[in-house]
C-alpha cells in the first residue's frame, strides 16, 4: 500500500487537471461531477486501507513516510517531498476525503445548471489536494505549500460568482485576513530553521524534545508565531472576520470549508506540533484563554443572527474556540476527536441549509421561513439530528466530544474558562434550536402563492442521510472512562506521547466526571426547550429596539472597529506615499531623468551639423588633445 500512497493527493490533482483544462469541453454534468467526486472517493479508500494497515501494526511502529523525490538541496540544507504516514494524518485523511466526497455528491445537485459546473468540481479537487498536502506533509515546508493553496482555494471558491461585487469582498476579505496569518507561519518557519537545521518534523520535534527547556524564549517565540498562523486558518480571535462573510460562496464550499478542509487546518497544525507546544506553558494558557473567548464572542453573536448560514458560520467559529480549548488544557488527541465529529454534524447542517436555500429559491433570511418541516422531511428530519449532535445531547456525537473537552478544562484547573465552556454550551444548543425553531417550525412567513418548498433531489439527501447517522453514532469512537474505552485517544496516542511525558498528568474520579457529564447534558437540554418555546410556536419576528441587542446582531461593530483603527489609517498613508513619494520622488526622479537627458541629446544633437568639415576640425581637435594627454601625463 505504501507503495501507493501517492495516489492519494495525485486523484484530486488529476480531476482539477481533467475538469479545469477540459471542463468546457464536457457538456453532460454528471461526467464532470463523476470525475470531480470519483477522484475524492479513490482517495478515501486509499486513506482507509491506510487506516486499517497502520491498525494491524505495534502502536509504536504507526509511523510510516513516503518520500516521493528530493524538493530542495541548498548546502546543508535538505527537503523532500514527502508524506508521514500515521495515526494523525490517517484521521485527518479519512475526514478530509470522506466528507468532502460526501460534499462533492450533494454539489452536483446543488449546482445542476450553473455554467461553471465543470470549474466549481475543479476548484474543489483542487481544494481537497492542497488540504490534504497540508496534513500528510512530514516537514514544514510542505505543510505551509498545502497552507497557502487551501487559502488560494478559499479565495477562488468563495469568489466563484465572481460577476457578484460581495462575492469578490469577501473572497478578498478571507484572502488578505488569512496572508496576516500566514506571516506569522512563515517567520515562525525561518526561526526553526535557524535554530534546529531542519524544517523536518521528526529532526525538529526530537532535537525540541532533547535539547529546549520548557518555557524558554525561544520555543514560546516560535510556538506563538505559530498560533498566529492558527488563528488564521482556524478563524480565532483576532483575526475570526473572514469567516461569516466567506458564507458569499456556493453552500457546498461553506460545508467543506467549516467541516471538512481550512479552518481545521490551524488545529492540525497545533496537534502536530504538540511537542513544541507543551514546552510552552505561556502559549498553551494563551490558546486556551483565545479559544474559550472566542467560543463564547462567537455564540453570542449566533444567537443574534438571522442569516441561516450566518448562523452556522458563527457557529463553527465557535466550535474552533473549543477546539483550541482542548488544545490549551494539552487534550490533543480530544482536540482532533472534536475536530472529526464537528465534521460530521458541521456538514450535514451546512448542507441541510444549503437544500434549504435551494427550495427557498435562495432565501437565507430564517425570518422568512418556518412551516417547513412537513414539506422538507428528509431535510428537517437530518438537520433536527445534527442540531442535537451540537448541543451535546447523548448518544449524539457531539456530546462526547463536548463533554470531554470540558472535562479537561476543569481538570486543568481553568475553572473560569470551564465556566466559560459550559455558557457557550448553553447558547449553542440556543442558538441552534432557534434556527431549526424559525425554519421548521410553526406557520410559514413565505409568500406560499410564489415560493413552494420541496424536498432536494437524492443526490442532495443521500449525503446528508449519511451525515446524519455519522453525527448519530460517530461519537462512540471516544467514550467517557466511565462507560468504556476511548478509541480516538488510544488511536492517537502514539503521536502524542512525547507531548505527554511534558505535561502534568490529570487524573478523574467516577464521581466528578458524572456530575460534569451531568452539567454538561443540564444546560444544552435547557437550552434547547428555552428555544423550542420562543421559536418553535407561532413566531412573529419584531425588530429590537434593545441596543445592547443591536451591537450584538452587528458583529460588535469589530469590523467598523478595524476599518478605523487598521483599514481606514492604512489607505490615508498608502494615499500619502502615493501622492507623495511615488508621483513625487519615484516618478520625479524617473521623469526628470528622462528630461534631463532629452534636453542633453537636444543640446548634443546640435553638435551634427551635416558638415565634413566640422567633423574633420573636431576629429583632429581630439587627437591632438589626447597627443598632450600621452606627453604631459602619461609617464
Amino acid at each position: 500500500m505504501v507503495n501507493y500512497f501517492f495516489l492519494i493527493t495525485l486523484l484530486p490533482l488529476i480531476g482539477f487537471l481533467v475538469n479545469g483544462i477540459f471542463g468546457y469541453k464536457i457538456k453532460n454534468e454528471k461526467v464532470a461531477g463523476i470525475i470531480g467526486s470519483g477522484t475524492i472517493l479513490g482517495s478515501f479508500i486509499i486513506a482507509l486501507i491506510a487506516f486499517f494497515q497502520l491498525l494491524g501494526m505495534p502502536a509504536e511502529q504507526r509511523t510510516i513516510t513516503v518520500t516521493l523525490f528530493q524538493w530542495i538541496t541548498a548546502g546543508s540544507f535538505n527537503i523532500s517531498a514527502a508524506y508521514l504516514i500515521d495515526p494523525l494524518s490517517v484521521v485527518m485523511s479519512l475526514i478530509i476525503t470522506g466528507v468532502g466526497f460526501l460534499i462533492h455528491v450533494y454539489s452536483i445537485g446543488y449546482m445542476h445548471g450553473d455554467r461553471g459546473f465543470a470549474r466549481f468540481f475543479a476548484f474543489l479537487n483542487l481544494f481537497i489536494f492542497a488540504m490534504l498536502n497540508l496534513v500528510l506533509g512530514d516537514n514544514f515546508l510542505l505543510m505551509f505549500l498545502g497552507w497557502e493553496g487551501v487559502g488560494l482555494c478559499s479565495y477562488l471558491l468563495i469568489g466563484f460568482w465572481y460577476e457578484k461585487k460581495f462575492t469578490g469582498d469577501a473572497a478578498n476579505k478571507a484572502f488578505w485576513v488569512n496572508r496576516i496569518g500566514d506571516l506569522g507561519f512563515m517567520i515562525a518557519m525561518f526561526y526553526i530553521l535557524v535554530n534546529f537545521g531542519s524544517l523536518n518534523f521528526g529532526a525538529v520535534f526530537g532535537a525540541a524534545g532533547s535539547s529546549i527547556a520548557p518555557g524558554s524564549t525561544l520555543i514560546t517565540v516560535i510556538t506563538i508565531l505559530l498560533f498566529v498562523g492558527a488563528t488564521g486558518k482556524s478563524a480565532q480571535i483576532p483575526l475570526f472576520i473572514w469567516l461569516p462573510d466567506a458564507m458569499a460562496g456556493p453552500t457546498p464550499v461553506s460545508a467543506l470549508i467549516h467541516a471538512a478542509t481550512m479552518v481545521t487546518a490551524g488545529v492540525y497544525m497545533v496537534a502536530r506540533c504538540s511537542i513544541l507546544f507543551a514546552l510552552a506553558p505561556f502559549t498553551m494558557d494563551l490558546i486556551l484563554a483565545i479559544g474559550a473567548l472566542t467560543a463564547f464572542f462567537a455564540a453570542t453573536i449566533a444567537v443574534t443572527q438571522n442569516d441561516i448560514k450566518k448562523i452556522l458560520a458563527y457557529s463553527t467559529v465557535s466550535q474552533l474556540g473549543f477546539m483550541f480549548m482542548a488544545l490549551g488544557a494539552g487534550a490533543f488527541s480530544t482536540g482532533i476527536f472534536h475536530v472529526t465529529t464537528h465534521a460530521f454534524f458541521k456538514a450535514l447542517m451546512f448542507l441541510g441549509a444549503g437544500s434549504v436555500i435551494h427550495s427557498m429559491h435562495e432565501e437565507q433570511d430564517v425570518m422568512n421561513m418556518g412551516g417547513l418541516k412537513n414539506k422538507m422531511k428528509v431535510t428537517f428530519l437530518t438537520f433536527l439530528m445534527g442540531g442535537i449532535a451540537i448541543s451535546g445531547i447523548p448518544p449524539f456525537s457531539g456530546f462526547f466530544s463536548k463533554d470531554e473537552i470540558l472535562t479537561n478544562v476543569y481538570l486543568s484547573g481553568n475553572y473560569l474558562f470551564f465556566g466559560l465552556g459550559v455558557l457557550t454550551a448553553f447558547m449553542t444548543a440556543f442558538y441552534i434550536f432557534r434556527l431549526i425553531g424559525l425554519t421548521f417550525y410553526g406557520n410559514p412567513r413565505y409568500d406560499e402563492h410564489k415560493t413552494h418548498p420541496h424536498e432536494s433531489p437524492k443526490v442532495m439527501t443521500i449525503p446528508l442521510i449519511i451525515l446524519a447517522v455519522l453525527s448519530v453514532i460517530g461519537g462512540f469512537i471516544g467514550l467517557p472512562h466511565i462507560v468504556g474505552p476511548n478509541l480516538i485517544d488510544h488511536f492517537l496516542e502514539p503521536v502524542f506521547a512525547s507531548a505527554r511525558t511534558i505535561l502534568p498528568v490529570h487524573h478523574i474520579e467516577a464521581g466528578t466526571e458524572i456530575m460534569l457529564i451531568v452539567i454538561s447534558v443540564f444546560v444544552a437540554v435547557v437550552g434547547i426547550f428555552l428555544a423550542y418555546r420562543a421559536y418553535a410556536k407561532a413566531y412573529k419576528p419584531e425588530v429590537s429596539r434593545n441596543p445592547v441587542y443591536n451591537f450584538v446582531q452587528n458583529k460588535y461593530k469589530v469590523d467598523e472597529f478595524y476599518n478605523a483603527v487598521i483599514v481606514t489609517p492604512l489607505r490615508m498613508l498608502s494615499n500619502l506615499l502615493y501622492k507623495f513619494f511615488d508621483l513625487i520622488v519615484i516618478d520625479g526622479i524617473v521623469n526628470g531623468s528622462g528630461k534631463f537627458f532629452t534636453s542633453l541629446s537636444g543640446d548634443w544633437r546640435k553638435m551634427q551639423t551635416g558638415v565634413i568639415q566640422d567633423y574633420a576640425v573636431i576629429s583632429v581637435a581630439g587627437i591632438i588633445a589626447i597627443i598632450i594627454f600621452v606627453l604631459l601625463v602619461v609617464k
